[in-house]
């Protein structure tokens, strides 16, 4: 996403009664302002993961999909969006406030605006990859605001001056970034090459120590299993849990495990998280020893 200019879209501009009465609407219908923080961001990482899905793809980018993809994508962004926010469809994808808005998604940077959205109100939504950011905003697609140019589709993107005629709902707030993507290849390629979920989650967990992984993270790396959380309990010596031990690493879980966490110094783990450690000294064994948890010396040196 390039720099955000300062917008314009202020008491005395000819579209700021709209766009705000629009904006505040949207807001309202996702819990407020810290209710749309919290929803926004998870929904664009799960709708853009899910598509690319790594797990049986072995893909990690936006970049990989295929064209008729990245169309689907911003149709699920579209129905997602209208169903959290229980919006009507209209002529464009939704009606607020008794006005058609047409909602595009980006990854690129700039948005894909259709002859039938120009001089209607878009909901622009975007992920800035690189950044781990997000935006969410509201512009007038009048013809002044767009490029002159179009594509064979006849499509316009927003000019340079637009982005100064986007009002911004969120402007750059955190977005999770894509587990996998934040992996060497080799490891990536290494856990989805494993012959059974047991071997997929010990290679995941023995190759990222020290950083919470989430219950979703654990059901791809486990595979197509009826029961993937039984990969990481003890199983008569052949679990995830208890081979990791084996190799000096435990397997931590963010709830029953929050005060071992801590004290381990790890970083802050929620309740749905998992963290694995591997335990390099005396001090560590004796630490877990104190909260039951037994690590042979043989496997801490």
């Amino acid at each position: 996403m390039k720099a955000i200019p300062r917008s314009l879209i202020i008491p005395g501009h000819p579209d700021f009664e709209k766009l705000n009465d629009i904006g505040l609407e949207v807001v309202r219908r996702a819990g407020g302002t810290i209710g749309l923080i919290q929803w926004f961001p998870k929904m664009l990482r799960d709708a853009v993961d899910e598509v690319v899905d790594t797990p049986r793809t072995r893909r990690r980018s936006y970049d990989e999909l295929e064209k008729t993809e990245k169309t689907y994508l911003g149709t699920k962004i579209e129905i997602l969006t209208r169903a959290k926010l229980d919006l009507p469809k209209g002529r464009l994808d939704f009606v607020i406030q008794n006005c058609d808005v047409d909602l595009k998604f980006t990854i690129g940077g700039n948005w894909m605006i259709p002859t039938e959205a120009v001089g209607h109100v878009c909901l622009l939504a975007a992920i800035d990859e690189p950044k781990s950011q997000c935006f969410l905003g509201l512009i007038v697609a009048h013809p002044a605001n767009l490029t002159s140019g179009a594509n064979r589709d006849a499509k316009r993107t927003v000019a340079a001056t637009g982005f100064q005629e986007i009002h911004w709902l969120l402007n750059g707030v955190p977005c999770p970034q894509n587990f996998w993507r934040t992996l060497p290849s080799n490891l990536v390629d290494a856990v989805f090459t494993g012959k059974t979920g047991n071997d997929r989650i010990v290679t995941l967990f023995s190759g990222v120590l020290d950083r919470p992984v989430a219950r979703r993270i654990i059901e791809e790396a486990g595979g197509e299993q009826r029961d993937f959380m039984r990969r990481i309990r003890s199983d008569a010596k052949r679990g995830a849990r208890d081979r990791l031990l084996q190799e000096g690493v435990l397997l931590l879980q963010g709830n029953y495990d929050a005060d071992l966490i801590k004290s381990l110094g790890l970083p802050e783990t929620s309740p749905s998280e998992f963290i694995s450690h591997r335990v390099i000294s005396e001090a560590e064994r004796a630490i877990c020893a104190s909260y039951g948890r037994s690590v042979p010396a043989a496997l801490s040196s």
